[in-house]
């Protein structure tokens, strides 16, 4: 197995499809942590299934352990299964606890 590195600024603008062959939206930045990257910014573009499920959104942070494949483009689990807001800032308070 070859492991290639990519540089963060060569990921933006790139496309997002599922796991299903769905096409999901670009890439827009990228969501870091201390010493890792917690996960990514996806634009919703006009044709995009993000677009389609959430109309007025402009868009998602996906979490970076959904990312299956990062390469010409990026692929994201179909399936994710979403934190409720409550678990998502009691996590935030944990980290920067940390920090």
């Amino acid at each position: 197995m070859v492991v290639t590195i990519k540089r963060l600024s060569d990921i933006y603008d790139i496309d997002v499809f599922t796991d299903a062959g769905m096409y999901f939206g670009k890439i827009g930045d990228a969501v870091l942590g201390k010493y890792m990257i917690n996960g990514w910014v996806v634009k919703s573009t006009p044709d995009s299934l993000l677009s389609k499920a959430l109309k007025n959104v402009r868009a998602v942070i996906v979490p970076h352990k959904a990312v299956k494949a990062v390469g010409d483009v990026m692929i994201i689990s179909h399936s994710m299964e979403f934190a409720s807001r409550d678990q998502e800032v009691a996590e935030a308070t944990d980290v920067a606890g940390e920090e």
